[in-house]
C-alpha cells in the first residue's frame, strides 16, 4: 500500500485548490470546480472564495459566472447546506444529494401545513406554487416581499410546533420558494444588495438532467478524491452526508486506491493518484468563513493544529476566517471597520511568511474596496479581531 505523508496531503492542497500563485485560475467556474463545490451559506463566502484562488480577483468575474452565464448555481445539497457548483457538475449534485434534500423540505413543509389549527393540505401548497411560478414568470425575476405581494396565499401564516414549547407563527413565503428552489424549479438571481446580502431575488429555474444514484454519486466521490485526496471513508461521509454504504458503492465504483495516512488510517485516492507531486513555491492564503479548504475533511489535522481550534471555530463547528501558511492553517484574520484587514498568527512561522501575509492582506483590500464584511458565523478570534 502506498504511503502519503501530511506534507504531501498539504502539497497537494495547494496546488489542488489553486491557493500558490501560480496555479490560481482564470476564471469562477474553475475555481469552483477545483475545490468541488464553493459554500454558499454566506453569500459573501463565494466571493471571497473564488477571489483567493483567481490570478485576477473580481467580484464582476463572480457575479457574471452567477447570473449572466449562469455557469455557476447554487444548490441546496451536502448535508443540507448551500453550495455554489458548476453547472456542468450540477446535475450529478442534483441527483446525488439536492433530489434526497428537496424531498425532505417538502416532507417537513406538508407537515407544519396539516398540523392542527392551519388545516392546510397538499392541494394548497400546489396551488401556492403555480401562482408564484406563474407570478415569477410574468416579472422575470422578483424578491420574496413582491411575490408576497402578487400572491396572496404567500402572505398566509402558519403556526410550527402547536402546543410545545417552540411554538411559534410564520409565514409560508419563504418556506414555499425555498421548496421551489429545492426543486430546481426557481434559482437564487442578483441580491437586493451588494455581492455580500443574502436578500436574493429569485428568477425561474429548470430542473436539472436526470442522472441515476449510483452514478452520480460514483462521479461526485471521484471529483472529491482528485481535489481532496487522500480521504479515508469518513471524511467522505461528512463531506457529502451520505450514510456509510453509500460511500463504500460510490468508492467502489470509482476504482479509489487506498493509502496508508500519517495518523495510520486508510485513506483513498482517485485511481492512479499516488505519485508525490512537487512543492508550490512558498504560498499565503486568507480564507473566509467555511472555506472549502479548511471544510473539506472531517480530520483537518494534517493542516489544522489542533491548538488553534477553540480560536478558529464557532459552538455549532463553522470555521472563521483563516490564514494560511503553506498548507497549514496558522492564525486568523478579520476585517475591522475602516475596511483594513488584520490578522493574528497562532504559529510561529519567520519573518518571509510574515511579508507573503502582508501582501496577500494588500490584495484582498484591493478587490474588496469598500465593501465591509462580517461573517454570518462568528469566532471567538474573529470577534477579537474587531472589538
Amino acid at each position: 500500500m502506498h504511503a502519503i505523508s501530511d506534507t504531501q496531503r498539504r502539497i497537494r492542497l495547494g496546488r489542488r485548490h489553486l491557493l500558490g500563485p501560480s496555479v490560481r485560475a482564470a476564471s469562477a467556474v474553475s475555481v469552483a470546480d477545483a475545490v468541488v463545490a464553493l459554500h454558499a451559506t454566506d453569500a459573501a463566502t463565494v466571493f471571497l472564495s473564488a477571489c483567493a484562488r483567481l490570478a485576477e480577483a473580481s467580484v464582476n468575474t463572480v457575479e457574471r459566472a452567477l447570473y449572466e452565464d449562469v455557469s455557476l448555481v447554487r444548490l441546496l445539497s451536502m448535508r443540507n447546506t448551500l453550495f455554489t457548483v458548476s453547472s456542468r457538475l450540477a446535475p450529478y449534485v442534483d441527483a446525488s444529494n439536492a433530489r434526497a434534500v428537496a424531498a425532505k423540505e417538502r416532507r417537513t413543509f406538508l407537515k407544519h401545513l396539516r398540523d392542527d389549527g392551519n388545516g392546510l393540505d397538499e392541494s394548497w401548497l400546489v396551488e401556492t406554487e403555480k401562482a408564484t411560478l406563474a407570478a415569477l414568470t410574468a416579472r422575470g425575476s422578483a424578491t420574496g416581499s413582491e411575490l408576497s405581494a402578487a400572491v396572496p396565499a404567500l402572505r398566509t401564516k402558519i403556526t410550527i410546533f402547536p402546543g410545545k414549547k417552540q411554538e411559534t407563527v410564520q409565514g409560508v413565503a419563504t418556506r414555499v420558494l425555498r421548496v421551489l428552489a429545492a426543486e430546481g424549479l426557481i434559482r437564487r438571481d442578483r441580491p437586493r444588495g451588494s455581492w455580500t446580502s443574502s436578500q436574493f431575488r429569485w428568477t425561474a429555474g429548470e430542473p436539472w438532467p436526470a442522472r441515476e444514484l449510483a452514478e452520480a454519486q460514483a462521479e461526485l466521490a471521484l471529483r472529491y478524491l482528485r481535489s481532496y485526496g487522500p480521504a479515508t471513508e469518513a471524511d467522505l461521509k461528512w463531506w457529502t452526508g451520505w450514510g456509510l454504504g453509500q460511500v463504500r458503492s460510490a468508492l467502489a465504483a470509482t476504482g479509489a486506491e487506498e493509502v496508508r495516512l500519517d495518523s495510520g488510517a486508510t485513506g483513498w485516492v482517485s485511481p492512479g493518484d499516488t505519485e508525490t507531486e512537487p512543492p508550490l513555491e512558498p504560498w499565503a492564503a486568507l480564507l473566509p468563513a467555511l472555506d472549502p479548504s479548511a471544510m473539506g475533511w472531517a480530520d483537518r489535522g494534517f493542516h489544522l493544529p489542533a491548538e488553534h481550534r477553540a480560536a478558529l471555530f464557532d459552538r455549532a463547528g463553522n470555521i472563521g476566517p483563516t490564514v494560511w501558511w503553506n498548507g497549514e492553517i496558522v492564525g486568523g484574520w478579520a476585517q475591522r471597520a475602516d475596511g483594513e484587514p488584520v490578522w493574528r498568527l497562532l504559529s510561529d512561522i519567520g519573518r518571509d511568511a510574515t511579508g507573503a501575509i502582508e501582501a496577500e492582506a494588500a490584495r484582498l483590500s484591493e478587490w474588496v474596496g469598500e465593501t465591509r464584511i462580517t461573517p454570518r458565523f462568528r469566532t471567538p478570534l474573529e470577534r477579537e479581531l474587531t472589538a
